[in-house]
């Protein structure tokens, strides 16, 4: 299992991903889940990946023709004229892909393949988009009435980001937002893992506007973890006390 979220503000978009995969409790790995490419001055494209292992890789080994000798390859997402187009793409290979591995599991393995996607990007002369791409291929675009998305395990840190999400908060606070989010879901569940990787993408800047991978030892996440930690256990207690009627 995996934790990717995208948010979109009125600034631009914060994207962050875990890196745990695992097939069984003694078999956990780390596999960077977030993919990003660029022409500068021109667009910047990210990608957030969940599911099984296998199908994600093969569709972002697709999007960059991997087969190819190096000199031959070319990312189709860097030459779609629009985002939504890139949408398109990526939810005809991430189809097929399925499609394919499930066919030759046959009947049986029906539903272990599937994995699904978020898109975030801009294209100059366009705002920027943020789409939930499904193993099916189809996909929705985010808005200010739903300015996020989450694939993976998204149960346990959904609410942070419902409480605290506002479409006006500086880049800086959306990812403080998105740890506290992720902390919550790392100690809800063991198949959510560090290191995360962050990327922040401003408006009309077409490249990253921060980007880095938050490890074990990292002493903002440290800090926010244990703040938070000690922030609910103070508004717990600073709730009104419950009586037991005589």
């Amino acid at each position: 299992m995996t934790y990717c979220v995208g948010m979109l503000l009125d600034r631009g978009l914060v994207l962050m991903s875990d890196t745990r995969t695992n097939s069984g409790v003694d078999n956990v790995s780390v596999y960077r889940k977030m993919f990003r490419w660029e022409v500068p001055g021109e667009r910047i494209i990210a990608v957030l990946t969940a599911g099984n292992l296998a199908t994600t890789q093969a569709v972002i080994s697709q999007l960059e023709e991997r087969t190819k000798a190096p000199g031959e390859r070319h990312n189709s997402l860097l030459e779609t004229p629009t985002m939504f187009q890139a949408a398109s793409e990526i939810g005809r290979l991430l189809r097929a892909t399925v499609g394919e591995r499930q066919e030759a599991n046959g009947q049986r393995g029906q539903g272990r393949f599937t994995a699904s996607i978020i898109l975030a990007g801009q294209i100059k002369g366009m705002e920027p988009r943020l789409f939930l791409i499904y193993p099916e291929g189809n996909f929705i675009e985010a808005g200010f009435d739903t300015p996020f998305f989450q694939i993976g395990e998204t149960k346990y840190g959904r609410p942070i980001i419902l409480r605290g999400y506002d479409r006006e908060m500086s880049m800086e606070d959306a990812v403080k937002l998105l740890m506290v989010s992720f902390d919550s879901t790392l100690k809800a569940n063991l198949s959510v893992g560090l290191p995360l990787d962050l990327l922040v993408i401003e408006r009309d800047r077409f490249a990253p506007a921060h980007e880095r991978r938050i490890g074990f030892d990292d002493p903002y996440f440290q800090a926010i973890s244990s703040s938070w930690g000690d922030a609910l256990k103070n508004a717990f207690h600073s709730l009104p006390g419950y009586v037991f009627l005589q």
